[in-house]
């Protein structure tokens, strides 16, 4: 005899955006403001990164305050009150401290009394990993209610004497307010992540930790700073981004023409015209903002994301493809019904 489920168990659940949020500081960087601290010109910046303006933290902002306001801005858009909160996920390489994690700051910076709370490091691929994690706990129906955030200020780990990386970086925070539904499609339909250590030398910062510990001398002062190997990253990434969005166009058994939009990690302009190429993508349905913001690492696809739906580029229905590629060597995507 076949035990027939009920409509409740059949029915699987998922992880709906009930909500974006996005904040970044108010102090801009342009690229004018670059010819007086290193060897470069607007011209030069804009031809290799394709990058105008960046947002730096100023005093009293921090990867929490960043974070939390975000959070905020999430929450009201969602119509959720914070109390209604069970789970905090932040993804960010430039935490608040050592610890606690920055997601219990942005817990009692917002009232979030109910949730527990995580961080997770993972650099540019922080908030798709934090969104596919959020994803498995909601279907599973252990939770109702999560917070998805990607945050960073990198300036404060910015060499600004070296010309090459310092003009791409910059500081903010875009937050989702996730909801388990089982009401049909809408929701995160398909997520995969993956990471590859022995490659970790092409993006790095090295200082401090228990490699390199406080109260030691460094050999290399430097260490405190990320360092980047653009020429290996710039190859990788390309392939690496368009490996994955092959699989999930055939893993949710899409077509190109299918995505509305699709939303990679803003790390550099020249990557993401790259890969829109090989993968026929208009130019209308890919977004890029790295013009205003830079390279925001764990922050770029929210910020991307909330910028996208709050400009109207999005509608209820619509299908998103998030892909990130950052230090680990980490990669990862989401696809999404809104």
């Amino acid at each position: 005899m076949v035990n027939n489920p009920t409509t409740k168990q059949a029915r699987r659940l998922r992880a709906l955006i009930a909500g974006t949020g996005s904040c970044v500081p108010d102090k801009i960087l342009t690229n004018e403001d670059f010819t007086k601290i290193v060897e470069t010109s607007d011209e030069w910046i804009t031809t290799r990164t394709g990058i105008k303006t960046r947002h730096i933290a100023g005093d009293g902002e921090t990867t929490a305050t960043l974070s939390a306001e975000a959070a905020r801005r999430a929450l009201k858009q969602a119509g959720m009150a914070p109390e209604e909160l069970e789970l905090i996920i932040v993804g960010t390489v430039t935490p608040e401290m050592v610890f606690p994690s920055t997601a219990c700051f942005v817990q009692d910076m917002i009232g979030a009394c109910n949730a527990w709370a995580f961080d997770l490091s993972a650099a540019c691929s922080g908030f798709v990993y934090g969104l596919s994690i959020a994803q498995q706990f909601l279907s599973s129906g252990r939770y109702r209610t999560a917070l998805v955030i990607g945050a960073e200020t990198l300036s404060r780990i910015t060499n600004y004497k070296d010309r090459g990386s310092c003009i791409l970086f910059g500081d903010g925070a875009g937050a989702a307010v996730l909801k388990a539904s089982d009401s049909g499609s809408m929701g995160v339909m398909y997520s995969t992540s993956f990471s590859d250590g022995s490659r970790w030398e092409a993006l790095k910062c090295q200082a401090y930790g228990s490699r390199n510990p406080v109260g030691v001398p460094l050999e290399n002062p430097d260490l405190v700073y990320m360092d980047i190997n653009g020429r290996e990253v710039y190859q990788t990434a390309v392939r690496r981004i368009v490996e994955l969005a092959k699989e999930c166009l055939e893993k949710c058994d899409l077509q190109v023409e299918d995505i509305a939009m699709f939303i990679p990690h803003q790390m550099n302009a020249r990557i993401i015209e790259s890969v829109g190429k090989r993968l026929n993508f208009t130019d209308d349905r890919i977004f890029i903002n790295i013009d205003k913001y830079g390279n925001t690492s764990a922050a770029s696809i929210p910020i991307a994301l909330d910028e996208c739906l709050r400009s109207g580029k999005l509608k209820s229905g619509d299908i998103v493809l998030l892909i990130a590629f950052g230090g680990g060597l980490t990669w990862g995507a989401n696809v999404i019904q809104l």
